[in-house]
């Protein structure tokens, strides 16, 4: 049977309607929890985040901090001075709560990292990224998509094998295993008019002994697993506190709620945006540091959250691109190019700045921007291979040869 002939059968009994976008499909296509295998979490700061705010290289002296005088972070020592990583590069104070989790090795950066592609374009840097083929705009399922199908058994499984969090399911999810997009656990319901619920839960009790149902009767077991799943998620406990109001501290706690009861949960995407700078970003107030406190109160909150779990999560962070080096008339920064890649989970070499590091010199710029030396897809092919178990990478980022930067684990015990 295939997936649109199940879906019109699934009409017939009145439930397709009632479920949450792609949970029939993904019913279908799912694959089983994969012991051995870690969690992967993509975290996607829209809007190009300013990599050389949120890790200052206060060590390039008077090319950082004259392109900069109202906006560059202090150095480390001075009144509102960034948080030291390794004698060149300190943490925006705002992300104070990562400076402990770097020290302790869980956290790794990547500076000067990101896309090849040239350019500045918020709409195209996002789909190429996402899509991990950049400039090439024919390619149309996202690499982990492409991840999920290669890794996917013929039947069976867990639907919440890839969630979205969010109304919208990222692009980089896109490909034949259908995402969840889930606003909250308590959101995973059967859809309908209040006193509905008995009439579409009697359904799939006919489906599962109707005679013209023989086909729909795995899809019905997994439908009714998968609601008193979700409904146990639910009352269990929240976890641990501490995350940032908003739906990015609220996703990750979802996220970690999911991690912890073992429902299946392969890839997770969460997203956090305000990072589009261009009029009075500010250093150590407005609207740039608020953005970037955000962002370390909820990454350091799910660490937390996590517990043992953490060893067999990895979580990367991105942007599209960074901003330029010069500070433009408004206060703010305008679209640049090179950008930071943050991995955070158990697996990680942390407590390290890895990449190329090319300088702020004129000549070292890329068109008056931090130029990148490191494929993004470098570290994400990294991650894919040697954390999710995958070593296909050459069909999740089709034409792309990894320069693997070492900075992930192999040995599943770690």
């Amino acid at each position: 049977m295939n997936r649109r002939d199940l879906l019109k059968r699934i009409g017939v009994f009145g439930i397709g309607r009632a479920l949450l976008p792609g949970l029939a499909a993904n019913l279908v296509f799912a694959a089983e929890e994969r012991e051995g295998r870690d969690v992967l979490v993509v975290v996607f700061l829209r809007g190009g985040a300013d990599a050389l705010s949120l890790v200052a290289p206060y060590a390039e002296g008077r090319h950082y901090y004259d392109a900069r005088p109202r906006l560059a972070v202090p150095e480390p020592g001075r009144p509102g001075g960034g948080l030291d990583l390794d004698g060149r590069f300190a943490l925006h104070p705002a992300l104070a709560p990562l400076h402990e989790l770097y020290r302790e090795g869980a956290l790794a950066l990547v500076h000067a990292a990101g896309s090849p592609h040239d350019t500045r374009s918020h709409f195209d840097a996002m789909q190429y990224m996402e899509f991990g083929v950049p400039g090439n705009k024919t390619v149309r399922t996202g690499w982990l998509g492409r991840h999920l199908a290669l890794t996917a058994r013929a039947a069976g499984g867990s639907p919440f094998r890839a969630v979205g969090m969010g109304d919208v399911v990222a692009d980089a999810l896109r490909g034949p295993v259908t995402p969840l997009a889930l606003r909250s656990i308590a959101a995973f319901h059967l859809r309908g008019r209040t006193g509905d619920e008995a009439r579409l839960l009697g359904a799939l009790r006919t489906a599962y002994v109707a005679p013209a149902a023989a086909g729909l009767q795995p899809v019905a077991r997994s439908v009714w697993s998968s609601l008193q799943t979700m409904e146990r998620v639910a009352r269990g406990p929240s976890g641990r506190g501490g995350y940032p109001e908003g739906a990015f501290g609220e996703g990750l706690a979802q996220v970690a709620r999911l991690i912890k009861a073992r429902v299946g949960l392969e890839v997770a995407t969460v997203d956090l945006d305000g990072w589009d700078t261009h009029e009075e970003q500010g250093t150590l107030d407005g609207g740039f540091a608020a953005a970037a406190a955000e962002l370390a109160g909820g990454l350091a909150a799910f660490y937390a959250d996590l517990g043992p779990e953490a060893r067999r999560v990895t979580l990367v962070a991105m942007s599209e691109f960074g901003r330029r080096v010069e500070q433009n008339a408004s206060n703010g920064t305008d679209h640049g190019h090179g950008g930071v890649l943050w991995l955070l989970g158990g697996g990680v070499r942390g407590g390290r700045v890895y990449g190329r590091w090319p300088g702020l010199a004129p000549a070292a710029l890329d068109r008056g921007d931090l130029a990148v030396t490191t494929d993004f897809r470098d570290v994400l092919a990294e991650v894919v291979r040697k954390r999710l178990g995958n070593p296909e990478t050459d069909q999740v980022f089709p034409g792309h040869t990894p320069h693997p930067l070492g900075l992930i684990k192999e040995d599943r015990s770690a």
